[in-house]
């Protein structure tokens, strides 16, 4: 049987040119890192600024004068909270209560959201999305293929964009964004990220993608030992789990409601119906019977993906994200535990390859950056793989 075809952003050439290790993420050809190391990508987007191509996320305009409506009706946030340039973390939910995905809704006007999801998710998100759609006056176009997004993040990230913009960057608050020129290329620029720093995300048209990470490497003097690096999956992974940001098919699925993952703040049950809402609210009433935790490793092993979470020698769940965290020089996870062992401070075990290895439950996000006295400058909290 042939291979079938992997995707691929516009810049795939541009990663292979500069030496990224391809891989296989959910049907793209992606750059798991570049020949510097997954550590060192790491460590410089936590200290300067990492460069990460997310064209390959998914993205479907919603217009129409029902547009808040729809949305509202198809995602548990409440989009009529929204005011214009701003964005906020929703996610599309099963009639019962679990993830379809989880995503970013922007609005740009009152009859003009767009939504943007997860990469392997994107087809099956926009046929529920699609399927979902009633007599509301809305309509929805799947246009992924026309953006290209690429993510700048680190404390240097600000300052190096901004050699490239008029735009006010530091007036943009968190969860915010504007449309204007970066480097002379039509541009939506929205402050948000997926690694726990402060930084932005730029989406435009596909076929400019090149002339924009090549202009960002240069004006963040990519090459030397404080200047902009380019990033690939395997960092993002491992920024992201430290600061325990949830990745959808791994902490979150089909199988996990909302408020089992921690994520009744983006759950509005008082906003009026929406898909999933009466299984949320009973849950709610009822109390969930397991959690999303994040643990240390206390002994010497690494926790990793799928491994068995034990109490007592016994199993109790299961590890949905585990790595070396680089930064803060520690083994960490995340799992789904009973309530009554989902405590700080519990101690419980992960069976690595058989052996007993010793952990602790920890409150989360493992790593929070220091804020900073400006504008704009707020501690992220979630966002989209």
């Amino acid at each position: 049987m042939a291979t079938p075809q992997l995707k691929q952003t516009p810049l795939n050439a541009a990663h292979r040119r500069m030496g990224a290790r391809m891989v296989d993420f959910g049907g793209w050809d992606m750059p798991v890192q570049y020949p510097y190391g997954t550590i060192e990508e790491h460590l410089r987007t936590r200290t300067h600024a990492g460069l990460f191509d997310v064209s390959h996320m998914g993205e479907i305009d919603v217009r129409g004068r029902d547009a808040i409506a729809f949305v509202n009706r198809v995602t548990s946030n409440d989009a009529s909270k929204l005011v214009d340039g701003q964005a906020q973390y929703s996610a599309l939910t099963t009639p019962e209560g679990t993830v379809v995905d989880d995503l970013l809704v922007y609005r740009f006007a009152e009859d003009h959201l767009l939504l943007v999801v997860n990469a392997s998710t994107t087809p099956k998100d926009w046929e529920w999305i699609r399927s979902h759609k009633q007599d509301e006056a809305v309509e929805l176009k799947n246009m992924s293929a026309e953006y290209c997004q690429l993510a700048l993040q680190g404390p240097d990230a600000l300052r190096i964009l901004q050699t490239l913009t008029d735009l006010p960057l530091s007036e943009i608050k968190y969860y915010h964004f504007r449309e204007g020129a970066v480097d002379g290329v039509p541009s939506i620029v929205s402050r948000t990220g997926y690694t726990g720093e402060d930084g932005f995300e730029v989406y435009a048209a596909a076929e400019r993608a090149e002339q924009l990470w090549d202009r960002i490497l240069e004006a963040g003097r990519f090459g030397e030992t404080d200047g902009v690096m380019p990033c690939g999956l395997a960092a993002r992974n491992t920024l992201r789990l430290e600061s325990a940001m949830a990745l959808y098919g791994n902490d979150i699925d089909e199988t996990t409601t909302l408020l089992e993952a921690n994520l009744g703040w983006i759950c509005k049950l008082g906003k009026g119906v929406f898909i999933g809402r009466e299984a949320l609210a009973r849950q709610k009433e009822e109390g969930v019977k397991r959690r999303l935790v994040g643990f240390e490793v206390t002994e010497r092993g690494i926790a990793r993906d799928h491994q068995d979470v034990l109490v007592n020698g016994e199993r109790v769940g299961q590890v949905t994200s585990g790595s070396p965290a680089p930064y803060l020089k520690k083994n960490i996870g995340l799992a789904y535990v009973p309530v009554e062992f989902a405590g700080a401070g519990q101690e419980i075990q992960i069976d690595v390859r058989g052996r007993a290895v010793g952990a602790q439950i920890v409150p989360t996000p493992f790593y929070k950056r220091e804020k900073k006295q400006s504008a704009g400058s707020h501690q992220p909290s979630a966002k989209t793989q």
